[in-house]
């Protein structure tokens, strides 16, 4: 089976608005503000954009508030074509842990992490649906990390069950992760070592002893 290029659909999507004299409104779902930070870069100026950080995977409470208090900083001081909105979800890590369980030992980027890409992506696409949205997407698929397939085959099954466009990507390409950096760089944007959950944590942890006890 061919894989599909998401960066092409992307493109031409874009290309589609771009001829339109109206801006589409668009709920972008960030997990903190490295990822967003490309992703706004690249689609201010063809939408009308808010961010939605809804991350129930994320471990502890200071931590869900440290990344939304560094999203709300970046869309403060990055100059972007248009006004962008921010909502910030509960935080009810009992979800997270509700899909999660049976899965606890899966390695990263496993079906673990395949339900919680779609836990996320539900509540964006049902508040989208909800308030009257065009299009929603998430910046996830920006990470090196994370399965794009995954998150396009999820993002197309809850287009289609909640009646709502949703926005193919894989923001990696096209150099996306490394504008990422760059610009976490320019803006001096917290950029944490784990996704956000216990195991993605734990995980780092055991990474970061091993890599010592190598030294």
């Amino acid at each position: 089976m061919q894989k599909m290029n998401y960066q092409l659909m992307l493109e031409k999507e874009l290309q589609f608005i771009a001829r339109s004299e109206i801006k589409p409104s668009l709920l972008l779902h960030i997990c903190c503000a490295p990822c967003s930070s490309y992703v706004l870069e690249y689609l201010s100026e063809f939408f009308d954009i808010t961010l939605f950080f809804y991350n129930p995977n994320i471990t502890s409470e200071s931590e869900y508030n440290y990344r939304i208090d560094e999203a709300k900083r970046l869309i403060f001081e990055m100059p972007l074509s248009g006004k962008v909105d921010f909502i910030p979800a509960r935080y009810d890590i009992s979800e997270f842990f509700a899909v999660a369980k049976g899965f606890e030992n899966e390695p990263e980027g496993g079906e673990r992490c395949f339900r919680c890409y779609e836990l996320r992506l539900r509540e964006t696409a049902a508040y989208a649906k909800k308030n009257g949205f065009d299009y929603f997407t998430t910046t996830l698929s920006i990470s090196p990390y994370k399965n794009a397939e995954k998150l396009n085959s999820i993002g197309k099954s809850l287009s289609e069950k909640y009646d709502v466009k949703y926005l193919y990507s894989d923001f990696k390409k096209k150099n996306g992760y490394k504008r990422s950096i760059e610009l976490s760089q320019e803006y001096n944007l917290y950029r944490q070592d784990f996704c956000g959950c216990i195991y993605s944590e734990t995980e780092m942890k055991r990474r970061k002893m091993n890599e010592n006890n190598d030294v």
